[in-house]
């Protein structure tokens, strides 16, 4: 099919043109139809100038009275001028940089339109660079899209023109008819066009309802498929549950949430399928504690298990955490992490292969060639967006069709969590421990800096420990205040005579765990770092955290941050620094000040910010849209997912004849996701 012929094959497009589209990641021409627009240029409705507001962008059309001479302002800089009138008589004046060519239409008494930012001025309105056309040019909707140096958006515009004349006449549509009809959708040919030259604003919305769409009804077919695919036999199935007695070994009562997952968990391993599960809740609702018990039972069945983290200081605090939870228990946890001597992992391995090691917790030194398990039966990743997808398999494939549990402290819109985690059944922990602490939580501008210091210092004179956590690591990235500079300047100034510590990603391994430690140990006050401790510390003397130019993190990563703080049986203050105006900045500092339940904060996230905080930096295993939009398209998505289950109800590998478009759609969108669609 022509879809599959490398982009070369336009006329137009030579080698220097075709590396600079390959940095688009066009290589073939079907790649360039699917290269929809960012944004368009609307010259349809043009208006008069006496109804344009200040700095508004839009279309007028005006007669030009007057041209003035060219001036050359310096070298390679010249300048054209041009006065032209609406038909009201309002003046505008236009002013335009180096382009002879578009000069050249400022023709006295010709009727042009002009496109581009009106600035009002007393008796005049001004545009400078402004697109001119002749007012009988036709199309007045142009489309615009993301460039790289040496690209220009008409350039693409033209060589996508190029390509839609290659269209069959008779273009198929993998979207079977019934889809089309119910969900009221255009033609896919339709689409295509009306997507990259709209006949009209009506026709836009059209291609784009279509469009979005598609792309959510493939990636709902591909999870869908991709969870069926992991449906083997069950080669690890739990006989006995031992649920009731890990709980009655450990020095607390658990939450009913923690006792209704830890059920499902057990109920899905002793299934014919293996368990893939994801348990998801707020910070401290005692997830490490669920993790455990299925370990319990999985090692009683006589099965191993791994528990892979996204970082060393995480993992250790899993292995300690996991070490005190089955202490006397029989069953044996160890730790593997990159900064392990050779002779220590040697060890590690040893005794995973003989079975000795029932449960082995770490980093992604987990799935490194000389690990072997003797009976992997439970793999279980913690802060799964933070884990990478590859990552994940290749743990997966230590074992034979090991059951799969997920956890994740970033409690998600269950819409969302539906696309991110497709393939698992979801287990929620709502409910929190007793004595877990409500943490108060101040928004502050950076004139009450001195003021909250002096708080954090009031709380360190009482014995407790407090965080100042900063965006950045090294000055020069921004002009925000950086973990190193702050504490250099705080030790010296504020801070000095307190005991000081820096903790940040860019340190080595062996430095940030002796820094934890000797926080842990309560051997450093005041830990200034940054969200390098968003996971896995956990220090119940820590009652305080300042949090500089908040307006930078997501209200998820907000909250997360928070959760260092009231672990313990001190009350526990948070307070958001930020100069930030904006209304979405100001939203949620709000949203913090008010609530300390992260599924609503997840909610308010995914509003103001979109799903970006929820699925990593694509790490998250989901395909790249190129159209759909998670926080502006739920509604479709949700139509899309039931559309999915019905096709995928009478047809679960999409084989019947009115499907095999649906299939090969899937298997293109999923083709750079691992495993893939087969």
């Amino acid at each position: 099919m022509f879809e599959s012929d490398s982009v070369r094959y336009l006329k137009g497009v030579g080698e220097r043109r075709a590396a600079l589209l390959e940095k688009l990641k066009i290589y073939t021409v079907g790649d360039l139809i699917n290269y929809y627009p960012r944004d368009y240029s609307d010259r349809s409705s043009p208006k008069m100038l006496s109804e344009v507001s200040d700095g508004e962008v839009c279309a007028v059309i005006a007669t030009v009275t007057r041209r003035y001479n060219e001036k050359f302002i310096r070298k390679g800089m010249t300048v054209y001028s041009a006065v032209a009138a609406d038909d009201k008589g309002i003046l505008l004046k236009i002013t335009i940089f180096n382009s002879i060519y578009t000069a050249k239409l400022l023709t006295e008494g010709a009727r042009l339109l002009f496109y581009g930012k009106v600035t009002k001025k007393l008796d005049h309105c001004e545009m400078t660079s402004p697109v001119i056309e002749n007012i009988n040019q036709g199309k007045r909707i142009h489309p615009i899209y993301k460039l790289t140096e040496g690209l220009t958006s008409n350039y693409i515009e033209r060589l996508v023109s190029s390509a839609l004349n290659l269209l069959p006449e008779t273009l198929y549509d993998p979207v079977p008819e019934w889809v089309r009809t119910e969900q009221n959708l255009c033609h896919i040919r339709f689409a295509i066009e009306n997507i990259h030259k709209p006949a009209d604003m009506h026709s836009l919305k059209l291609a784009r309802d279509r469009l979005i769409f598609d792309e959510l009804l493939y990636m709902s077919l591909g999870i869908s498929m991709i969870k069926g695919r992991n449906k083997g036999e069950n080669l690890c199935k739990i006989a006995n549950s031992h649920n009731d007695e890990f709980w009655g070994l450990m020095p607390f009562t658990p939450t009913g949430a923690q006792k209704r997952a830890s059920e499902e968990i057990i109920t899905d391993m002793s299934k014919a399928h293996p368990m893939s599960r994801l348990v998801q809740g707020d910070v401290g609702s005692g997830k490490t504690a669920v993790a455990a018990a299925a370990c319990y039972t999985a090692a009683k069945n006589g099965y191993q298990c791994a528990v892979m983290a996204p970082t060393e200081i995480l993992a250790r605090q899993h292995y300690s955490s996991f070490c005190k939870t089955l202490e006397k228990t029989g069953i044996t946890p160890a730790l593997l992490i990159g900064s392990m001597t050779a002779a220590q992992k040697r060890k590690v391995y040893e005794k995973l292969a003989s079975g000795e090691i029932q449960v082995l917790i770490g980093t992604h030194a987990l799935i490194a060639e000389k690990v072997e398990f003797k009976k992997l039966g439970l793999v279980i990743t913690d802060e799964q967006h933070r884990v990478g997808v590859r990552q994940r398999a290749a743990l997966f494939a230590k074992g034979t069709n090991p059951h799969i549990l997920v956890m994740s402290a970033t409690p998600i819109p269950r819409t969302l969590a539906l696309i991110i985690y497709g393939d698992l059944d979801i287990s929620v922990l709502d409910e929190m421990p007793p004595g877990r602490q409500k943490i108060d939580t101040y928004a502050v501008d950076s004139g009450k800096r001195a003021r909250a210091l002096g708080y954090l210092k009031k709380h360190i004179d009482m014995g407790r420990q407090g965080y100042i956590v900063c965006p950045l690591v090294e000055d020069g990235e921004s002009e925000l205040i950086s973990a190193v500079s702050y504490f250099e300047d705080l030790s010296k100034s504020e801070l000095a005579g307190y005991r000081v510590g820096l903790l940040h990603g860019k340190m080595k391994a062996a430095e940030k765990d002796k820094v934890m430690a000797g926080f842990a140990a309560g051997e450093i006050d005041i830990l200034v770092a940054t969200t390098v401790i968003e996971v896995g510390v956990d220090v119940p003397n820590a009652v305080i955290m300042i949090i500089e130019n908040a307006e930078r993190f997501g209200l998820s990563q907000l909250h997360q941050l928070r959760g260092r703080v009231g672990r313990g049986e001190h009350k526990s203050t948070c307070i958001l620094i930020s100069d930030a105006k904006n209304d979405t900045a100001v939203k949620r500092m709000e949203v913090m000040c008010r609530t300390n339940d992260g599924f609503e904060i997840s909610n308010q996230d995914l509003a103001l910010r979109g799903p970006g905080d929820f699925l990593g930096e694509r790490q998250h295993g989901l395909p790249e849209l190129k159209i759909a939009d998670f926080a502006e398209n739920m509604d479709v998505m949700r139509n899309a997912q039931h559309i999915a289950q019905t096709i995928l109800g009478s047809d679960p590998k999409l084989e019947k004849k009115e499907n095999l478009g649906l299939a090969s759609e899937v298997k293109r969108l999923f083709a750079d996701i691992a495993g893939g669609i087969s």
